[in-house]
Order: C-alpha cells, then structure tokens, then sequence
C-alpha cells in the first residue's frame, strides 16, 4: 500500500539491528524518513543493516536501552529485546531488565518529547493458553517463576508500564502482541523452529522436534509482519488496547518439519526430544481487531515466505540451491 506523508518524520528504532527491527528500517526509509537505528549488538548483527550504512537518512547508535537515551525523534518503535528462548534465558536478569527499564526509558523520553510511541509486546504474553485462538482480551495462563517468566512477565509488565503512561500522562501509545514470525535475517542460532528447522535440514543434520511435534504454531512472515507494525503506528483512531500481529493459519511443528525437509531437498530424519518446561501446546492468534480496525490480514502463505527464508540461510550457510543437504 502506498502512502503519502505531511512531512518528514524522523523515526526512532529501538533493537533496529535485529531481524524485525533491521527490516522496519528498511520500510521506513523507503516510505520518506530519516531512522535512527539504536542496538547494543546483543542479538543484532551488522549484518542486517550493511546495507543501509550509507543510506542518507540512516543513522546508527549503539547504545543499550536500560541507560536513558536523550534524543530528539517523531516517532519511537521499542524493539528492542531478546526474543528466542536461547537469547533471553541466556541472561535471564538482563532481559528482565531490557523489558522493563528499557520501556520505562523509552516511555519517558515518549513523555518528554511528545512523541506517539509503538511497543513490541508478544503472544508470549498468553503463556500456555486455555482459550484458543487467543484474543486480546484474554488474559493467559503464564508461569510467572518458570524458565520463561523473564521474558514473558518482563512483556508484560512493559505493557502495564505503557498503559499506565496513556492514563497517567496521555501518551499516544500503539502496543502489538507479536505471534511467530519468520524471514529472511532471522539469527541461525536463535533456538526458533524456523531457524532451526532449515539449519538443520541444510546441514543434514536431524530434525529435533520436541515432543511428538502436535504442538501448533502460526508463521506470520516478516513482510506481512512490519505492514501491521506502520499500520497500527499510522492509525488515526485512538488505540486503547492492545492488538494481535501474526498469522492466523495454524501448522503442527511436525508439518513445519515435514514442509522444511521437502522444501530444501534434505535427506534429514526427524528425531524426537523431551518437550521443554512450559512450552505452549498451541500458539494461534485471533486477529479480528486487526482486520477491523487495521484493515490488516497477512498475505504470505507458508510455502512463499519458507521459500525465500530458505535462500537466504542457503546463502548464509554457504549451501547452493543445486545441492541436497546430504551433509557433504
């Protein structure tokens, strides 16, 4: 969709390194703005944003989140934040504090500067769900002690944190429930299915599927993903709640296994490990409000986005397309 701005607009992006952030970027830029991209290099590569180092209207800072930051911007995506499992319990503490005093930094310079600020919550925020598909207005079923409760809990004490800020100070606030999401620029150690599935399977390596893989899950692919970010950030209409961002088409883990292996040619065998602690059975968001009040639905079936994310991690990898993922 093509869109028309006033003015300029100086955009602020907050994990801008990594793989949605590094992405947004490039929307950004391409719709007319200026990005300042801030990133502690945690889980952001160079990589993803080589290309734009010499963009005109793109700039880089690399700063962590949980010091306060003093710049002058319009608008403020907060991205950033470990977001797989390996990442975050990696330094569980850290990430607590990336959430929560990363949001409650950008928040307060949202606060000083006036400026309309977007959050990047996530579905994890529903925990192992009893209601399925899950809306917004239920309120999940979450370990608050448990392995993931430093990422889960931290996302959502930021998203009390911004709704306490519309109330207290009437802040313009825009707040996404991220589902699982996939593309070209994911890290290939980032522990996600996707990621892992397609290493694995270029390399000729096993498949690990944990449990007996009836798990499910919904893969949103990063284009459709970063159209539902600009357009809940543009929306006119006053935006009280928070809303789902991911794909509505439900996948066991075993289809994904079984789609990945055929679609890169492997000769890899799936193997089956004992099901991590609190890991959601099902994973499917209902997105209703974003279609009424977004106009949002995603675009990208499965097969066209695995497509593309398998040429990037063959190029990544070293893997041409004219070979099988033998293991030679």
């Amino acid at each position: 969709m093509a869109r028309l701005y006033d003015s300029r607009k100086r955009v602020l992006i907050t994990g801008g390194a990594g793989f949605l952030g590094s992405h947004l970027a490039d929307r950004v830029l391409a719709l007319g703005h200026e990005v300042l991209c801030v990133d502690n290099m945690f889980t952001g590569t160079k990589r993803n944003i080589d290309h734009l180092r010499a963009h005109p209207r793109f700039e880089f800072m690399r700063h962590d989140v949980t010091f306060p930051l003093y710049v002058e911007v319009d608008e403020i995506y907060n991205l950033a934040c470990p977001a797989s499992p390996v990442h975050y319990q990696y330094n569980p503490v850290q990430t607590i504090k990336t959430s929560v005093l990363g949001a409650m930094n950008m928040l307060g310079l949202a606060k000083r500067i006036r400026a309309k600020i977007f959050q990047a919550s996530t579905s994890e925020v529903y925990g192992d769900p009893s209601v399925h598909p899950q809306p917004e207005n239920y309120w999940g079923n979450v370990n608050p002690i448990g392995l993931r409760s430093c990422y889960d809990e931290s996302k959502r004490c930021a998203e009390a944190l911004f709704f306490d800020y519309r109330r207290q100070f009437g802040l313009d606030i825009r707040v996404a429930r991220i589902f699982n999401t996939y593309g070209p620029r994911m890290h290939p150690n980032d522990g996600r299915v996707v990621s892992t599935f397609i290493g694995q399977a270029l390399r000729g390596e096993p498949i690990t599927v944990f449990g007996d893989g009836s798990q499910t899950r919904s893969f949103c692919y990063v284009d459709d993903l970063i159209e539902g970010f600009l357009r809940l950030m543009e929306a006119e209409d006053d935006i009280a709640e928070p809303i789902n961002l991911g794909n509505p088409g439900e996948f066991t883990i075993l289809e994904l296994a079984e789609k990945v292996i055929e679609m890169t040619g492997s000769r890899s065998k799936i193997v089956h490990h004992p099901l991590p602690a609190d890991d959601p059975r099902q994973r499917r968001p209902d997105i209703s409000r974003a279609r009424d009040v977004l106009g949002w639905e995603p675009t990208v079936p499965l097969s066209e986005g695995l497509d593309s994310t398998i040429r990037h991690f063959r190029e990544l990898l070293g893997k041409p397309a004219s070979l099988s993922a033998t293991g030679s």
